[in-house]
């Protein structure tokens, strides 16, 4: 006698879908579809959803008092308002706040909320599960990229950053997550059409309310889309730039063998809206022995010449096993000087959270980490 197996998708258990995390739109099709809703009633129950889960960030829907409880029990049939399991929390010294979350089964991401960023905190968010850069000084580049993440599952970080801060209701006036960035793993314009359904949902006044001047967008110079980013998302735009050539951005980003510099100074100069009131900021990791001498400075200012921008100096932030190390802080505040000089705001970024490793490039799934470790252990049973 033989059995087979049957994956197909009618025999997996169903997956009861989450309304945190979705768009206006979504939540509107999906009371329709689910027949809970009259379709010339669903702009006005999805409308008063939206709020309960985006203003008030409930978890239940017997929460949403102005709803009838017939509906709130067909609510609760067809949905939930989970938000993906946080596997692990871990708080830095400094305040700096990082969360391991996962999407998946073995699927995973990370999240850090810095404090006294902005207005008062930023949350760093991820958009893909991995990279394919390959960025020489990131940690994140050596992860193999997995996944895009959903529009929901970008949301969903900052629904469990907002949850762990006790920052609800939305409106509160001593909010701490005042800016967000997607610097977090994965390369943004790579995942654009989730990146921006994340960006609308986030950004909505009568929700979760983190106006779009307060967004900001970092890419690696994925040229062609660069444009888009502004026209789809109004947001701020920044840039991993870390070199003022070509041969040496080729070996720190892999990615200028594909769109060099002249090219991507380019698309940059054609953002909507540029202007001093909204400036590209262009990251610059300070290695030490690398592209921290005065000329690189000096070759620096010239490169942006007529661009309205700010330059943030990043010392690197080792990780195990890179090949790098930080530049002196002296040869640090030597660069920014010449820097400052030339008119362009030049801050030397603190480093935050380097304890718990939540620092700019230190980002990496521990799940990697530890399934490795899992594996070496079944070899070592193996073996015996």
């Amino acid at each position: 006698m033989s059995t087979t197996l049957d994956l197909s998708a009618a025999n997996r258990p169903a997956i009861t879908p989450s309304l945190a995390g979705m768009t206006r739109n979504q939540i509107r099709d999906s009371l329709i579809a689910t027949g809970l809703v009259e379709e010339k009633k669903a702009k006005m129950r999805s409308g008063q959803i939206w709020r309960w889960v985006y203003q008030y960030g409930i978890t239940g829907f017997a929460a949403m008092t102005d709803i009838s409880k017939e509906l709130r029990e067909g609510l609760g049939a067809h949905f939930t308002l989970a938000r993906p399991r946080l596997t692990e929390r871990q708080v830095s010294v400094d305040g700096t706040r990082k969360y391991l979350i996962e999407l998946s089964p073995g699927v995973e991401c990370e999240t850090v909320f810095i404090p006294g960023v902005g207005r008062s905190g930023a949350l760093c968010v991820s958009s893909q599960v991995g990279c394919t850069l390959n960025c020489t000084f990131c940690h994140t580049g050596t992860q193999a990229l997995v996944r895009n993440l959903t529009a929901a599952e970008i949301v969903q970080q900052v629904l469990i950053a907002k949850d762990d801060l006790a920052e609800w209701p939305s409106r509160l006036e001593d909010r701490q997550i005042t800016n967000v960035v997607f610097m977090g793993m994965g390369e943004p314009l790579y995942n654009l059409d989730h990146v921006s359904d994340a960006i609308d949902v986030i950004s909505d006044g009568e929700g979760i309310g983190i106006g779009r001047r307060r967004i900001t967008v970092s890419t690696s110079g994925v040229v062609p889309k660069i444009e888009e980013l502004g026209a789809r998302t109004n947001t701020m735009l920044a840039i991993s730039l870390h070199a003022t050539n070509d041969a040496l951005r080729d070996e720190l980003v892999p990615l200028n063998k594909k769109y060099p510099i002249a090219e991507l100074l380019e698309a940059i100069r054609a953002y909507p809206e540029l202007s001093n009131s909204k400036r590209v900021t262009f990251e610059y990791v300070m290695l030490k022995g690398v592209n921290d001498s005065p000329g690189e400075a000096k070759a620096l200012v010239r490169l942006l010449q007529g661009i309205p921008s700010k330059i943030n100096l990043i010392p690197f932030n080792p990780w195990p096993g890179s090949p790098y190390e930080c530049s002196d802080w002296d040869t640090i505040e030597r660069f920014a000087d010449i820097v400052n000089k030339a008119g362009y705001a030049s801050p030397i970024r603190t480093p935050r959270g380097r304890d718990i490793l939540a620092a700019c490039g230190q980002l990496r799934s521990e799940s990697v980490k530890q399934r490795a470790s899992e594996k070496r252990r079944l070899e070592r049973e193996a073996g015996a």
